[in-house]
C-alpha cells in the first residue's frame, strides 16, 4: 500500500510540472501578444495622427472644445437663472430684515428751527430789554451772536440765530433776565455766562442719556460730551443726535437678524457721525473726522472702521455695511431731512469762517439772515486805525470767496476794558 501511495504521489507530482509548464509557455504567449498589441496600438495612433494631421493631445484638445461649445450655452442659462434666483432671494431677506428692524423701532422726529421764542410778562419788558438808546439789547447781541427780534408780537421777542448752541444760551439769558427784572450790561454778561455752563450742563447729561438708550458702556468721557453736543446740531434739518440713536437702534436690530457683531454695529452706529460735533473747528470729511476721535480715545479697530466708512463705497467689514445701511434708512425716511435749512446753516458759518479768519478777531458773528456780520477783536491787537482797515480787509475777503444776494454790513467792534479792585 505505501508504494502503491508513493507512485501516485509521484503522478501527481508529474502532472503539476507539465501544468506549470503549460501556464509558463502561456503566460509567455501572452506577453508577446500584449507586445504586439502595443506596437499595434502605437503604429496605428502614428497613422492616425498622420492622416488628422495632428497629435492625441490636439485631437483630446478639439474634443473639449466641441463638448464645451455644445454645453456653454445650457451652462450659461443654468448660471442665469442660478444669479436670479439668488438675488431675488437675497433681495426679499434684505426687505424682510429692513422690515423687522423698522417695525421694531419707534422714534421721534425733532426737526431744527432758527427762531427761539421767549415769553414776557408785559411789553413793557421789551423797553428794558432795549435799553437806554438800545444799550441793553446791544449788550445782548454781542455777547451770545444771536439776534433779537422785538416786534408788534404781544407778550413775546424772537431769537434768531443759525447756531442752536448760541440760540439756546441767549434763550436761557434772556429768560433769565426777564424774571429777574434787573437788565443792564453788566447783568447780562453774568446771566450768558451762567447760562454757557448750564447749556455745557445740558450737553453731558445729553450724551450720558444717549448712551444709556443706546444700551452702549466703555465709552471715554469725551466722546460722551462730544454726542451730547450732537444735541445742538442738525443735519439738513434733522437733529444729529436723534439720527445716531436711531441708526444705533437700526444697526443693532440687522445685526442680530443676520448674525453679525450687534455689540460693534450698535457702537459704530452710535459714533458714525461724531465727527458732526466737531466738523465746523477741523477740516476734513466728517466720517474721518470721527474715525481719528474715535481712535484717539482708544476705541476699537472695528468700530473705527464702521465710522470712518460709512460713506464709502467700499466697506472691509459686514458691520460696516450695517451701519451705512442704517444711515441710509434713517435719512431716507420722508419729511426726515430738509435741504434749506442745510444750505442756510452751511451759508452762515462759512460767512463767520471767512469774515474770522484774520489776526486779532476774538469772536465773528453772522446776524439778520448773513447780511450783517459782527467782529469782536481784542483791543490789545488791534487799534483803532486797525480795526477800520480790518473792516476793509473782512469786506474784501468776503466779495472774493462768497457769492450772495444784496449787500453784508461787516461791523468792527473794539471794547477796551480796565478793571481794578478796591480792597
Amino acid at each position: 500500500r505505501v508504494a502503491s501511495r508513493e507512485e501516485n504521489a509521484e503522478k501527481r507530482s508529474q502532472n503539476l510540472e507539465r501544468r506549470e509548464r503549460k501556464l509558463n509557455d502561456l503566460e509567455k504567449e501572452i506577453e508577446g501578444l500584449y507586445e504586439k498589441a502595443e506596437v499595434v496600438k502605437s503604429q496605428s495612433i502614428e497613422r492616425l495622427e498622420t492622416v488628422a494631421d495632428m497629435t492625441m493631445d490636439d485631437a483630446k484638445d478639439v474634443i473639449m472644445a466641441t463638448a464645451e461649445d455644445d454645453y456653454r450655452h445650457e451652462l450659461a442659462l443654468k448660471y442665469r437663472d442660478m444669479e436670479e434666483s439668488t438675488k431675488n432671494e437675497a433681495n426679499d431677506k434684505a426687505r424682510m430684515i429692513l422690515g423687522q428692524a423698522i417695525q421694531r423701532l419707534a422714534s421721534d422726529v425733532v426737526s431744527e428751527a432758527t427762531v427761539s421764542t421767549v415769553p414776557i410778562p408785559s411789553d413793557d419788558m421789551k423797553g428794558r430789554l432795549i435799553g437806554r438808546e438800545g444799550r441793553n439789547i446791544r449788550s445782548i447781541e454781542r455777547n451770545t451772536g444771536v439776534d433779537l427780534i422785538i416786534d408788534d408780537t404781544p407778550e413775546a421777542i424772537t431769537l434768531s440765530c443759525f447756531d442752536p448752541v448760541r440760540r439756546e444760551v441767549a434763550r436761557l439769558a434772556v429768560s433769565k433776565l426777564v424774571a429777574d427784572g434787573r437788565i443792564h450790561p453788566a447783568r447780562i454778561e453774568d446771566m450768558v455766562k451762567k447760562s454757557q455752563e448750564e447749556v455745557e450742563e445740558t450737553i453731558w447729561k445729553s450724551g450720558e442719556s444717549a448712551v444709556l438708550e443706546a444700551d452702549v458702556r466703555g465709552l471715554h468721557p469725551e466722546l460722551i460730551r462730544l454726542l451730547g453736543r450732537l444735541k445742538y446740531r442738525f443735519s439738513y434739518g434733522e437733529n444729529v443726535l436723534m439720527h445716531c440713536l436711531e441708526v444705533a437702534h437700526l444697526a443693532g436690530l440687522m445685526a442680530a437678524e443676520i448674525g453679525a457683531n450687534v455689540k460693534v454695529a450698535k457702537v459704530g452706529g452710535l459714533l458714525h457721525d461724531i465727527g458732526k460735533a466737531l466738523s465746523h473747528e477741523i477740516e476734513g470729511p466728517h466720517a474721518e473726522i470721527g474715525a481719528d476721535i474715535a481712535k484717539k480715545y482708544k476705541v476699537s479697530h472695528r468700530v473705527t472702521t464702521c465710522i470712518g466708512e460709512h460713506h464709502d463705497d467700499e466697506m472691509s467689514s459686514v458691520e460696516s455695511f450695517i451701519v451705512a445701511a442704517a444711515d441710509a434708512l434713517s435719512a431716507a425716511r420722508p419729511g426726515s431731512r430738509k435741504d434749506t435749512v442745510e444750505n442756510y446753516v452751511k451759508r452762515m458759518e462759512e460767512l463767520e469762517e471767512v469774515a474770522g479768519d484774520f489776526e486779532g478777531v476774538q469772536k465773528c458773528f453772522a446776524i439778520q439772515a448773513g447780511r450783517e456780520v459782527r467782529i469782536m477783536v481784542e483791543p490789545d491787537s488791534v487799534d483803532d486805525v486797525s480795526a477800520t482797515s480790518l473792516a476793509r480787509d473782512v469786506v474784501k475777503n468776503i466779495e472774493e470767496k462768497l457769492a450772495y444776494p444784496g449787500q453784508i454790513k461787516v461791523v468792527v467792534i473794539r471794547e477796551k476794558r480796565s478793571v481794578e479792585y478796591a480792597r
